[in-house]
C-alpha cells in the first residue's frame, strides 16, 4: 500500500454487517466476563473494575501506537471496554446506589458531552475521523462511556421497568432494526445512527448476557458465566477470522 493509501484509512473497522455481529457478540461476552470477575470470583464491582481499567487503559496505549488497523487488537479493546462498563457501570448503580435509572441518566450526560467536546475541538465524531492520537482518544471515551450507559440501560429496562430478560432483548432489537431502516431509507445522518446503534447494541449485550446466566427463578439460563464467556470469545475469535476486517475509509 502506499503512503497516500494509508493516509485514507482510519485506525478503526469499516462498518458493515460484520462488524455489527460481533459488536452484539463482544457485548455479551462483557456482560458475562464482567459478571464472572465481580461476582463469581468474588472480586467485587470496584476491585474488577481496577483490574479492567488497567487491562482497557493499556491497550488503548497499544491501539494509538499502532501505524493502522489491527483487526485483533482493535476486538480486544473494545472487549476490554465492554467488560469495564459492566463491573462500572454495576458499582456505580449498585454500590454508590444512585440506581439504574440515576445511573444511565448520569452516563448518559456524560457521553453526550463528550461527543460534544469531540466535535467543538476536532470537527468530526464520524469513525473514518479515528486517525490522530485526539481523535483516538476522544473515540475510546466515547465508547467507555457507551459501554458503561448500555449496560445500566440494559438493567433498567429489565429490572426496573419490569420486562424480563427476554423482553428488554426483544425491546432493543426493534429499537436496532428500526435504526436500520432509518440508515436505508431516510436521509438522516449516518453518524448520528452509528452511535445510536453503537449504543443499543450494548444493552441488547447485557440483557442476553444476564438471560444466559442468571438463575431459572430470575427468568435465566442459569448457565455457568465462564463456560458462556468462552463459548463467546470463541465464536468472536472465528468470527474475526472468517469475516472480512478492513479499515474505514477517511471522509475528505
Amino acid at each position: 500500500m502506499t503512503v497516500s493509501g494509508k493516509e485514507t484509512l482510519a485506525k478503526v473497522p469499516a462498518i458493515t454487517l460484520g462488524f455489527w455481529l460481533i459488536k452484539v457478540l463482544v457485548t455479551t461476552l462483557g456482560e458475562t466476563g464482567g459478571d464472572a470477575v465481580s461476582m463469581s470470583l468474588g472480586l467485587g464491582y470496584l476491585a474488577s473494575t481496577g483490574i479492567f481499567i488497567t487491562v482497557f487503559v493499556a491497550l488503548v496505549a497499544l491501539q494509538i501506537k499502532a501505524a493502522g488497523f489491527r483487526p485483533f487488537l482493535y476486538w480486544a479493546t473494545i472487549i476490554a471496554s465492554t467488560t469495564l462498563g459492566t463491573t462500572l457501570a454495576d458499582f456505580a448503580t449498585r454500590s454508590l446506589g444512585i440506581g439504574y435509572s440515576g445511573g444511565s441518566a448520569l452516563l448518559l450526560s456524560l457521553l453526550l458531552l463528550t461527543l460534544f467536546c469531540w466535535q467543538r475541538l476536532l470537527g468530526r465524531i464520524d469513525v473514518g475521523s479515528v486517525q490522530s492520537p485526539g481523535a483516538e482518544g476522544f473515540y475510546w471515551l466515547t465508547i467507555t462511556f457507551s459501554q458503561t450507559l448500555g449496560t445500566a440501560l440494559g438493567d433498567w429496562t429489565a429490572d426496573t421497568q419490569g420486562l424480563g430478560y427476554v423482553g428488554g432483548a426483544a425491546i432493543f432489537s426493534g429499537a436496532l432494526l428500526l435504526l436500520a431502516a432509518l440508515y436505508y431509507g431516510t436521509a438522516l445522518s449516518r453518524t448520528g445512527l452509528f452511535w445510536l446503534a453503537f449504543v443499543l447494541t450494548r444493552p441488547l449485550g447485557a440483557v442476553v448476557g444476564d438471560f444466559l446466566d442468571k438463575p431459572l427463578a430470575q427468568g435465566g439460563l442459569e448457565l455457568s458465566r465462564f463456560s458462556a464467556s468462552a463459548c463467546l470469545a470463541a465464536a468472536v475469535l472465528l468470527l474475526i477470522a472468517a469475516l472480512p476486517q478492513r479499515a474505514a475509509r477517511k471522509g475528505h
